[in-house]
């Protein structure tokens, strides 16, 4: 599959074998074609079953993983990538990311090797995680393969208006996680409102309000069948300019995820 769609599913803290499974074959037989995981989330193996499982082509899937940044060396990036796939059970993936641009990472070492996996057709795009707007400029003058995606944490708390400039300049996506703020959007009034006038629920507000926005995605995560149909359905809620702009105008800037304990608290 080419494009991520506009909501897809997020796995992490996903750790039951078999809930994982299952929640992610539902997912794909509900309509979902976007599944994001990583190799810190531990359940590379549980995903790579629920899409086996699931009555969908793997043609039809936008499979995404991370490398994590203990493994960012050249080596590690080519070995630990083959590791993800033996554990996802699947021949390429769709995206790859840096998943933290710290610790081993070194983009004159670590993104050479996305390059090649790109080249040899492992990988069908390269994407990054968590990087500031310099180390975004850094890795797309590294790079020979384009900079597919961009992992942030985006909700209406924090609307990440500057790299989401950039997504739009450079024409990459901007993925979001944590796009429902961990359920805080419920308790934000003006986003209540919105969800009052549409007869519909706070989070699906915030995912129509992300999946509006131009070059952006949202990759709410959930092991409940009942959220996953929420999430999904949020897609065909179409939020007018006045509810867009109420949204816009909240002015907090609240970032539940540390980066000095990512990614155990996503």
């Amino acid at each position: 599959m080419d494009e991520p769609s506009q909501i897809g599913l997020g796995t992490y803290k996903n750790t039951d074998p078999e809930r994982c499974s299952k929640i992610v074959s539902t997912a794909l037989e509900m309509g979902y074609r976007h599944i994001d995981t990583a190799q810190a989330y531990d359940n590379e193996t549980y995903v790579g079953e629920g899409i086996e499982h699931a009555d969908v082509d793997r043609d039809d899937v936008f499979l995404a993983t991370k490398v994590w940044d203990d493994t960012l060396a050249y080596d590690d990036v080519l070995s630990s990538t083959d590791e993800s796939l033996d554990r996802l059970g699947v021949e390429g993936l769709d995206l790859l990311y840096v998943h933290w641009p710290r610790d081993t990472y070194d983009a004159e070492e670590t993104l050479p090797a996305f390059d090649e996996l790109h080249d040899e057709g492992t990988i069908e795009h390269v994407g990054l995680s968590n990087f500031t707007p310099e180390q975004l400029d850094e890795a797309r003058d590294t790079l020979d393969a384009p900079i597919f995606a961009h992992q942030v944490e985006m909700h209406p708390l924090l609307q990440q208006e500057e790299l989401h400039e950039y997504a739009r300049e450079d024409d990459h996506w901007l993925v979001a996680y944590a796009p429902i703020a961990r359920g805080e959007v419920t308790h934000v009034d003006e986003i209540q409102e919105v969800a009052e006038k549409h007869d519909t629920t706070p989070h699906q507000v915030s995912l129509a309000w992300l999946a509006a926005k131009k070059n952006v995605v949202a990759i709410p995560k959930t092991s409940s069948e009942d959220h996953l149909q929420e999430n999904f359905e949020a897609q065909e809620l179409a939020l007018d300019e006045d509810d867009i702009e109420v949204i816009d105008a909240i002015e907090r800037e609240e970032r539940l995820i540390d980066p000095d304990d990512a990614p155990w608290n996503q």
